[in-house]
């Protein structure tokens, strides 16, 4: 196929189908990233799309299938790209989202990265996802965020809830390097994601969840990285007022952990 593309059940998406996902933006997904026909982490993927038809559907979505669409949208060349995975009902409507559902899958392909990107500078701003534990469709509110802090000279936001503690950033999982090189992963209502899972699984120094506080929180850790499928550890140079080391030695034995799991065929 095209090195990018809109698919629906493995074939072209119509106007309609895709128009009845933008007007009542119900549903959920998963991203990742594919190579030479191989996505590292797939099954965590599948389970996350199981897990997540059940709560917002209450319907099971078969995990072959999901694969064969995966498989199906993928470049004959193996280039890196980027499969997004979104799971929706074209036929629920705005007045009747209680009816049966009969869950479709919708995947969509792009180029991966061909560099990695930089390190991020962010800031913290008081949100908390509706239904944290989903990765569903609504992200206004993650959206309208980064979009402010964007505009403030940040490349993207944290989030925090209402009691102040660090939860996660827009579209990734946040970890810190304590000064003795022991990993710290914040504490609060975040999205499980898969990325952070196959690196707490992969790496092998010592690791420990704790309350972290906006403000003075970060200010006591070495380092701090974002993760997420598409590019796997990335350094934070900055949250807010604090400054970290986006070359700091231990977030390259982080990466070379990340990039040492082995990938699975889809």
């Amino acid at each position: 196929m095209a090195e990018t593309g809109i698919e629906i059940d493995g074939a072209p998406a119509s106007a309609a189908q895709l128009a009845a996902l933008g007007l009542l933006n119900y549903g959920h997904f998963t991203t990742l990233r594919a190579e030479a026909g191989r996505v590292c982490g797939l099954t965590l993927h599948l389970d996350r799309l199981v897990r997540d038809c059940r709560t917002v559907f209450a319907a099971e979505l078969d995990r072959e299938a999901v694969r064969d669409r995966i498989r199906g949208a993928l470049p004959a060349d193996g280039a890196p790209v980027i499969v997004r995975v979104t799971v929706f009902d074209p036929a629920l409507g705005l007045e009747r989202p209680g009816a049966v559902a009969e869950p479709r899958l919708l995947v969509t392909t792009r180029p991966a990265p061909a560099t990695a990107p930089g390190p991020l500078r962010v800031r913290t701003a008081a949100y908390r996802r509706e239904l944290p534990e989903v990765k569903h469709v609504g992200l206004f509110g993650l959206i309208r965020h980064r979009r402010l802090a964007q505009l403030d000279g940040y490349d993207d936001v944290l989030l925090t809830g209402p009691d102040g503690r660090i939860t996660e950033g827009a579209t990734w999982n946040l970890g810190f390097l304590d000064t003795d090189g022991q990993v710290v992963w914040p504490e609060g209502d975040a999205l499980p994601g898969v990325t952070a899972a196959l690196l707490a699984d992969a790496h092998p120094g010592p690791q420990r969840r704790e309350r972290v506080d906006a403000g003075g929180g970060p200010a006591r850790f070495a380092a701090a990285f974002a993760l997420n499928a598409g590019v796997g550890v990335r350094p934070i140079a900055a949250i807010d007022g604090t400054a970290f080391d986006p070359a700091h030695p231990g977030l390259a034995g982080l990466r070379a952990a990340y990039e040492g799991i082995g990938a699975e065929t889809v």
